[in-house]
């Protein structure tokens, strides 16, 4: 073999090896027609989409309620000629869209359900809807952005129906209700009981969720994204008596104050907060009903939350031995109950490593950035704890607002702007495609 050490011969080289890299190098340049016609196909129905979601956002339903959207939904799709299932699991809706060549199975999953707010936000499509929700009168409103992901991935399937001759393998969308339910029951769980990732059987799932930011920027990160949820009632058994004779009794008030104080232990001494976070919070404590009276009985409830799995079963245990011992020491009782919630949601790491590059190519790079974890919970942690997947976010706050001082979710003011609906279908039909071919 010649010797490339000479300027010269590395330029005989470079002439005899121009002509074959030359396709290569206008493929790399030439624009890829598949997103050329999701970007053309998502622009066009873009009006739709805005038009679903202002319909869904006026006539917002709670969960395991969703009867209106679900039916919007089933009907939109069986006329693109998708297979559809209803009833999944409660209120759940399912399509599944076959390729016109064999390949893998992708999921992407809405959430349809709103939340007892009521809206004051200043939107021409503003929710007016009442009803009753633990005994107190009170608006509905789409105060999560549901509204916009169900609006997405309507249109999301009316762009992927549209080429499915181009795409080798199913996209199954997964339209699910109650991801808002409290205390772990969401209506993920249900849906995947009643088959929601069989028949046929899901590979990869993919999800999208709004929020604050600068309009159109998206965020991911690998691993955990979203907090597991647990609920706590801790019930103080002491011993009645008069205030005025404390020592003839056992004042659960003040063994369930000890109580509270040595839970923030846990979080501040017991755990090691480097490997990742915890939160204990008590957001009730009751009891008594007068001055002089030392009752028989305190309760305190609050949350449990981590981004770890391990340190979740181990916070449990804590929590159950701190406050049944404090209450031990002082001659009471503490009966301790804890309610599972929402796993940790936790993105599979080869997928967000695949996903990056396909969210940079859509919107651009310097639009998507890697996120911080966050302590809110979703109940998409149930399918990502069954396939690999990935939720992601798009930021929607309006222009003429400061994103940074911007109402967040579950805000009576929250408002996404509908710019961002058509980068939404641009997204979510490019992640599905992507990953089939």
């Amino acid at each position: 073999m010649p010797s490339l050490r000479t300027p010269a011969a590395r330029l005989a080289l470079a002439s005899l090896l121009a002509p074959a890299l030359l396709p290569l190098a206008l493929q790399a340049q030439r624009p890829d027609p598949l997103a050329a016609e999701i970007d053309r196909r998502a622009k066009a129905i873009a009006p739709r989409v805005i038009e679903w979601r202002h319909d869904i956002h006026r006539n917002p339903e709670l969960s395991f309620q969703e009867t209106r959207t679900a039916a919007l939904v089933a009907d939109h799709l069986r006329k693109l000629g998708i297979e559809v299932r209803t009833g999944v699991g409660g209120n759940g809706v399912i399509g599944v869209l076959k390729g016109g060549k064999p390949g893998p199975v992708v999921a992407l999953r809405a959430d349809m359900d709103a939340l007892p707010v009521t809206e004051l936000a200043d939107v021409p499509f503003k929710s007016t809807v009442r009803t009753v929700y633990n005994g107190v009168e009170t608006g509905v409103m789409h105060a999560c952005g549901h509204d916009m992901h169900v609006a997405i991935l309507m249109g999301t399937a009316e762009v992927l129906a549209g080429m499915r001759d181009q795409l080798p393998g199913t996209v199954k969308f997964v339209f699910q209700h109650a991801e808002e339910g409290s205390n772990g029951g969401g209506g993920a769980k249900p849906m995947i009981e009643a088959g929601a990732l069989e028949a046929p059987k899901v590979d990869a799932i993919f999800a999208l969720h709004v929020g604050p930011g600068p309009l159109g920027h998206v965020d991911y990160r690998p691993g955990a994204t979203a907090a597991s949820t647990d609920n706590f009632r801790i019930v103080v058994r002491g011993k009645q008596t008069h205030g005025a004779y404390p020592s003839a009794g056992v004042d659960p008030l003040v063994v369930g104050a000890q109580i509270l104080l040595g839970l923030q232990t846990i979080v501040s001494r017991q755990m090691d907060l480097a490997q990742a976070p915890l939160i204990v919070t008590v957001g009730a404590f009751n009891g008594g009903l007068r001055e002089n009276i030392i009752p028989d009985t305190a309760v305190m409830i609050g949350t449990i939350r981590t981004l770890d799995p391990a340190m979740r079963t181990d916070a449990h245990a804590r929590l159950r031995r701190t406050a049944e011992q404090i209450a031990l020491s002082a001659g009471a009782r503490a009966e301790v109950t804890i309610s599972q919630g929402y796993p940790v949601t936790v993105n599979d790491a080869a997928l967000a490593d695949f996903l990056g590059p396909v969210l940079r190519r859509t919107v651009g790079t310097d639009r998507v950035s890697l996120s911080q974890p966050g302590l809110a919970a979703e109940d998409f942690s149930y399918f990502l704890e069954k396939v690999p997947g990935v939720m992601f976010s798009l930021a929607v706050t309006p222009t003429a607002v400061d994103w940074r001082t911007a109402a967040s979710n579950h805000s009576p003011y929250f408002v996404g702007d509908d710019a961002a609906l058509e980068t939404g279908v641009r997204l979510m039909s490019n992640a599905a495609a992507e990953y089939l071919r």
